[in-house]
């Protein structure tokens, strides 16, 4: 939310508040009992205003304090990545590398899906694997979900590793291996996170986990904060305070009044 439109909600919600006020004031028109119909109103007015017009700037308080994260120079962010083998890796890559700001950009494994493996089937794949490419050194199967998993390593590129999975598995199934997910780390400094996601949202990617100072600010904020609902509620008990306030504003000024009498006559 932009400073304008939270200094105009900030305003409106002052002026009701005000509004609660003024009603408190009129308490030596009022019946006893009419009091509590005033706290009431207070809090109805307060549950309202904050509900429209402060909720929307205590949600933007995890991306304030994020931005806080951004301006610091030496703060670096972890963005892992998760694209379709589809995509482009090379043009991905010096697009990215060209923001300022961008510090490494590395492929670190690839994973194909297969099907539900049976026992003989996982086991299978479990001798064979590794003999398919030198590079398959390091390698997970999840048999219930028929996904296998192959780490990057040595400078291996997940090109490299694709084509010698795709001709290893069409020799012997004699189909192709239709879709792979490539897996990438990239490290770019906090102050340019905006940027670098701009540029992935433009290639239809988001990144599947984010580290970093910038994102744990983020995360440790949210965590900590109220729930809209009772967060509105609080704004609610703000109007009763500011409603009683004003019921009790003639007598809190008469006290002052007196007050500084007192020490007007004690200082001559």
């Amino acid at each position: 939310m932009d400073l304008l439109t939270t200094s105009i909600y900030i305003i409106l919600f002052i002026v009701m508040m005000i509004f609660v006020f003024s009603i408190g004031m009129l308490r030596p028109f009022m019946k006893k009992k009419e009091i509590l119909l005033v706290l009431a109103v207070g809090f109805f007015i307060g549950v309202i205003g904050g509900a429209f017009f402060l909720t929307p700037i205590y949600s933007d308080l995890p991306e304030v304090a994020g931005s806080i994260e951004r301006v610091l120079p030496f703060n670096e962010e972890t963005l892992y990545l998760d694209v379709s083998s589809a995509t482009d890796i090379n043009a991905l890559q010096n697009q990215l590398s060209g923001i300022d700001g961008f510090k490494s950009f590395e492929e670190t494994g690839v994973t194909f899906r297969l099907w539900k493996l049976n026992d003989r089937e996982y086991e299978y794949f479990n001798n064979v694997v590794g003999n398919i490419n030198s590079h398959y050194s390091n390698y997970t199967i999840n048999q219930s979900s028929g996904e296998l998993y192959i780490a990057l390593q040595d400078n291996f590129s997940s090109a490299e590793a694709l084509k010698a999975f795709s001709d290893w598995y069409k020799l012997v199934f004699g189909s192709s291996i239709a879709y792979a997910q490539v897996h990438i780390k990239l490290v770019v400094s906090s102050s340019s996170l905006n940027q670098v996601e701009d540029v992935l949202l433009q290639n239809g990617i988001v990144a599947s986990r984010i580290d970093g100072p910038v994102q744990s600010t983020i995360n440790g904020t949210n965590e900590n904060m109220l729930n809209n609902y009772e967060f509105s509620l609080v704004s609610g008990l703000i109007g009763v305070i500011v409603a009683l306030f004003g019921i009790y504003f003639d007598s809190v000024a008469v006290f002052f009044r007196r007050l500084n009498g007192t020490i007007f006559r004690r200082g001559k």
